[in-house]
């Protein structure tokens, strides 16, 4: 009994002490009102790039939470003045060289958006990652020289989402999402995110560009960099109506 016992002691002795970690929701909460605000509007580009080939489009956004978004194509003229609704769960297409609006069904989700990297969910918003999700701090690691908490996300049960998991990097400092990496139902890596050029935009400290890259496909990614933002000016809801989604300018 006395050598058991001098055993168990010795093990306790060298054991790692538990890591003292924040709270996981705290943190994924944090990053997402840091991008997002309470109403935000913005001008991006988000540019494909193939191995043979690439394409730039040019698009406004305007968000109020996560119930409404609206998104408009500016260029090329191929596309210009297409754009996308979200009111709740619902979601539409204004497509204006065939004069219709067309429901995007929640099948459609974790399809590619107008031939990107980035998925319907990934630009039209739909699912949550502060709402949908679980969150548990699982370390610490540097990212782009970052001090950064390592966070995985899981589906809740009954959760509409595209992944079947997800895992983030979130600076310790400030709160900024700067790495992520999404994987499908059995486990397998499909897509990597990265945010880089993180500066002042909008009154806030964000990444202006967002690099999408899959797993599967060599040579390939898709870019989206904000040229400018603002937050938390008022929308009003009657804003994102399918009569608007028609004349959005």
């Amino acid at each position: 009994m006395h050598a058991l016992l001098l055993i168990v002691c010795a093990v306790v002795a060298v054991a790692p002490a538990p890591q003292n970690f924040p709270d996981a929701d705290e943190i994924v909460r944090r990053a997402d009102a840091n991008m997002r605000g309470s109403t935000n509007y913005s001008d991006m580009t988000m540019t494909v790039i193939r191995p043979d080939w690439s394409r730039t489009v040019s698009m406004k956004g305007w968000d109020k939470g996560r119930t409404y978004s609206l998104t408009l194509i500016t260029a090329p003229a191929k596309q210009q003045g297409q754009a996308f609704l979200k009111r709740g769960v619902e979601m539409w297409n204004w497509v204006p060289a065939i004069d219709r609006v067309i429901k995007i069904p929640p099948s459609m989700m974790s399809q590619s958006w107008m031939g990107s990297d980035f998925t319907n969910d990934d630009l039209i918003k739909e699912s949550s990652t502060v709402k949908d999700y679980s969150h548990a701090v699982t370390g610490r690691d540097t990212i782009d020289g970052r001090a950064c908490w390592r966070v995985a996300l899981a589906p809740l049960a009954n959760a509409a989402v595209v992944w079947g998991k997800v895992v983030a990097w979130i600076t310790v400092q400030g709160d900024i999402e700067v790495k992520a990496e999404y994987y499908d139902e059995d486990g397998a890596l499909v897509n990597t995110e990265r945010f880089s050029d993180i500066r002042a935009l909008g009154g806030r400290t964000i990444p202006a560009r967002m690099e999408m890259t899959p797993a599967a496909k060599p040579g390939c990614k898709t870019v989206l960099a904000i040229t400018s933002i603002w937050f938390d000016k008022p929308i009003a809801d009657d804003f994102f109506s399918l009569q608007n989604l028609k004349r959005a300018r």
